[in-house]
């Protein structure tokens, strides 16, 4: 399989946020209004105007006390077979679409004639669409394809002071994958790299990835697992539609 992909080494991550800044920065996206949570991560969870944010959680040892940090830079996957498209087609197949030179996932302005949001956001195993409330675009993470198409990284990447974020061809991705993997589990045994095969954003996590986040991976009952066939059975299955 062709076109890009990330490699996000979460054992190097410090939430230093930068990726989020400068997602923030190059999209021209405005600040969230938030309030402090009893947490450092800010804001809490992706927004229509918030494409890339740093999950943080505390971990306790077997005594209660803080035993380490997770950080999670999460952001559409950028699947490979995505749902999010698949279910979209069913109305009109303008309004998402697949780059064939990259594989990024884009939402266009059509999707704000899709006629249920709810459905596009729960066909996704991540939990990542969102919908701006005024104009009813939905949004997401671009993979900065403007910048690919000119011959530069994501800004997330390109921000990145630690290794975290890695961005290049798809093979190329996979093989540093999978040498950081064996690398790390002579540290950390329980590492694993989560859903490589379906998504273009592979994690490497030094531990369950559930423990990160609740849509670290996709959950085996969710239409990201799905192959095509089945997804369409899915969406046709009920009820019949035609585009719009």
């Amino acid at each position: 399989m062709s076109g890009k992909s990330f490699f996000v080494d979460l054992t190097k991550c410090t939430a230093c946020r930068g990726c989020q800044v400068a997602c923030k920065q190059w999209n021209k996206l405005p600040a969230e209004e938030t309030r402090n949570h009893g947490s450092h991560q800010n804001p809490m969870d992706v927004s229509a105007i918030t494409y890339k944010t740093v999950h943080m959680k505390e971990v306790a040892d077997d005594k209660g006390f803080m035993a380490a940090w997770l950080f999670f830079p999460e952001q559409c996957r950028h699947c490979t077979e995505p749902p999010c498209k698949m279910t979209a087609d069913a109305y009109d197949d303008k309004a998402i679409y697949q780059d064939e030179a990259t594989g990024a996932i884009i939402f266009t302005e059509k999707t704000k004639d899709l006629p249920d949001f709810n459905e596009i956001r729960e066909s996704c195993p991540y939990n990542i669409p969102r919908q701006n409330a005024e104009t009813k675009v939905m949004t997401k993470c671009t993979m900065c394809l403007d910048r690919v198409q000119n011959g530069l990284k994501p800004a997330c990447v390109q921000s990145c002071p630690t290794g975290t974020m890695n961005f290049g061809d798809r093979d190329e991705m996979l093989a540093l994958a999978e040498k950081r993997l064996a690398e790390v589990q002579k540290k950390y045994p329980d590492a694993v790299l989560g859903d490589a095969e379906a998504t273009r954003v592979i994690y490497l996590y030094q531990a369950d990835p559930k423990s990160y986040h609740p849509y670290s991976v996709a959950d085996a009952t969710m239409p990201g697992l799905m192959n095509r066939k089945a997804m369409f059975a899915k969406l046709f299955g009920s009820k019949s539609r035609s585009k719009a």
